[in-house]
């Protein structure tokens, strides 16, 4: 039996609330420990922080909406929370437990105006997929077209200001954030935009139509077409593409040349989005892609996108042909570019760039195939964190560009789990080389 959904904005308001108060609760007493000598160990400290992120995880989960998406890039978003917040959060990039049916139908029925019965041929029960701030049903159109139709969870718009308002106290009573207070103010600020871009289904199906057109000659590339017809901003209704799920990608069914193929489009899609599309996909996980044992993809959630700057565009082009050239005087400038150097700071030590680039340049070196499959990169770049705080006034979050972060790591993960073996180094210099 599925649990009754918190809609009403003032019962997430006190659930939230209820959340903020113990973790702080948490907090305070840990600070107090602390003032009258009783150190706790790293252990024990880890232990806390552990405690609050499950309980503040458990929380957004089963609420959903804004706060629940939030909690997924701040997953991704590793720099500014302890380790075992990020790894709580985790979990909110699993399926989300779906909603009830009956509320399913309610907002389908008040968002298009007639009963479902007269709408659609069917209407799956089911969920195709459920995620933060609305689940996907299968249905067929009485003209005999298969869809599906995305449903947004009653009550998310109307509350994600506040939820984030909550969200980011919660965080801050709780000694979590871990960054300074003009940079959280960006952070928030750019993803409450992106939050209120993606809770408007009008704007996701313009963007869809937007990426189908700069994809066209893409015969590899598979992008949904929306049924205008059955589409409002709470309810998006498209053409049913179906493909393989990543865990489906199997070597019974897909070659390791096909899955090399795969990995090429996916950094080609990737490139001509970044560097020439200027506007990027800002979603990349596993349940919005699928494949098809012909090397096709299909992407889906058009939600969140990113359209960037030029000048953000042409400041991250400069900094990754500074770093391929091993020029860290001219990667420091333009990280001041792109935002991420704090200006006022002197030069970063050249040695510290140097171990970035060497870690981070393995799957560009050179001609020879990298193995995802096989790449420790991430451990690598964790192992490499705490060398971070020695440099923690020098750099900050760099807001215009966190989407392009999180869609090469979300890629990079893509690529290891599909393990995929290819070179990327040429390609790369080919997009670095247009102008």
């Amino acid at each position: 039996m599925a649990k009754k959904p918190v809609t009403s904005r003032s019962g997430r308001f006190f659930k939230l609330a209820g959340m903020t108060a113990s973790v702080a609760g948490q907090y305070a007493g840990q600070r107090a420990r602390k003032f009258l000598g009783q150190e706790a160990s790293e252990t024990a400290r880890s232990e806390n922080y552990s405690r609050m992120a499950d309980q503040i995880a458990g929380t957004l989960g089963e609420l959903k909406g804004a706060v629940m998406k939030v909690g997924q890039v701040a997953s991704q978003t590793q720099d500014f929370l302890p380790r075992e917040f990020s790894d709580a959060l985790q979990k909110l990039q699993k399926e989300a437990p779906p909603m009830p049916f009956e509320v399913i139908t309610g907002q389908i029925e008040a968002e298009l105006g007639k009963p479902v019965g007269e709408l659609f041929e069917y209407l799956q029960e089911q969920p195709y997929a459920a995620a933060s701030i609305g689940q996907v049903h299968r249905a067929r159109l009485h003209s005999g077209e298969d869809v599906i139709i995305k449903v947004q969870y009653p009550g998310v718009d109307e509350s994600c200001d506040s939820d984030l308002k909550q969200l980011r106290m919660a965080l801050r009573l709780g000694g979590l954030l871990k960054m300074p207070r003009d940079s959280v103010d960006q952070l928030f600020a750019e993803i409450r935009e992106r939050l209120k871009e993606e809770l408007d289904y009008v704007n996701e199906a313009r963007n869809l139509e937007a990426f189908r057109t700069f994809h066209k000659d893409e015969h590899w590339l598979l992008i949904p077409k929306v049924m205008n017809n059955y589409s409002t901003r709470r309810v998006l209704t498209m053409e049913l593409l179906e493909g393989d799920h990543i865990s489906s990608v199997t070597p019974e069914r897909y070659s390791q040349a096909t899955i090399n193929r795969i990995g090429q489009r996916i950094f080609t899609m990737m490139a001509d989005q970044l560097f020439r599309f200027q506007c990027i996909h800002g979603d990349p996980h596993a349940g919005n892609f699928a494949y098809r044992p012909d090397g096709t993809i299909i992407l889906y959630d058009f939600g969140c996108v990113k359209k960037l700057k030029p000048e953000i565009i042409d400041a991250y082009r400069k900094a990754l042909v500074s770093a391929l050239n091993e020029d860290y005087a001219a990667l420091d400038r333009h990280l001041i570019d792109l935002g991420a150097r704090v200006e006022s700071q002197p030069a970063v030590d050249e040695a510290y760039y140097a171990m970035w680039r060497d870690i981070l340049i393995r799957p560009f070196s050179d001609d020879t195939p990298y193995n995802f499959a096989d790449s420790e990169l991430h451990k690598d770049i964790a192992a490499k964190t705490p060398t971070v705080f020695k440099y923690l006034d020098f750099f900050k979050p760099p807001v215009e560009s966190i989407f392009i972060d999180r869609m090469i790591a979300g890629h990079y993960w893509m690529m290891k789990r599909l393990g995929v073996q290819a070179a990327f180094r040429k390609e790369l210099e080919r997009y670095l080389a247009e102008h």
